[in-house]
């Protein structure tokens, strides 16, 4: 199956995605075909047709709702369903996106932040014709944080009036 899948769509591999089976990409071409995807110009577009980009209703600057529109169709239900079977993966990019959306906000809400990232995944690979690739190596945090992890560490060292030399640091201009 997975071989007609890469056929199908041009040698890009959707079953590289964790979570993507052969029931979704058999879904995904019937629903969409090869052409069908490419109608939508952007990813926020596609996921505004499958339902799963919420429905911010503004008001005066002010944000008055901000529903996922009910009305479903198969390929939304595949991709739910890839989103809860990525839910109860043991790692994986995806699996940490989803855990963090349902520590936050609950199972329901993670499972379609998940799909929808499926699919601006799954939208960018096909209009775009690249191969999926999650990311490896993470930046450990941004600057802003970094920023602020330095100067815990600068307060704690001082704290307890220790020499980066105690604590196994080379002698760096960062901490003096």
């Amino acid at each position: 199956m997975n071989q007609i899948g890469v056929q199908y769509f041009e040698g890009i591999d959707l079953m590289a995605i964790e979570g993507v089976n052969d029931n979704t990409v058999m879904i995904l071409i019937s629903e969409l075909g090869l052409e069908g995807i490419k109608k939508f110009k952007t990813a926020k577009e596609f996921t505004a047709w499958l339902r799963l980009a919420p429905n911010n209703k503004i008001s005066g600057g002010k944000v008055l709702s901000h529903h996922i529109p009910k009305g479903s169709n198969r390929l939304k239900v595949a991709l739910r369903q890839a989103a809860n079977v990525i839910g109860n993966l043991k790692e994986g990019h995806l699996n940490d996106f989803f855990r963090r959306i349902n520590y936050k906000k609950g199972r329901t809400t993670a499972i379609n932040a998940t799909a929808r990232k499926l699919a601006v995944i799954i939208w960018n690979m096909l209009t775009k014709n690249i191969q999926y690739q999650p990311p490896t190596e993470y930046l450990f945090l941004d600057q802003k944080r970094k920023m602020k992890l330095v100067k815990r560490i600068r307060k704690n060292i001082a704290k307890f009036d220790l020499k980066p030399e105690d604590i196994g640091f080379s002698q760096n201009t960062d901490f003096q």
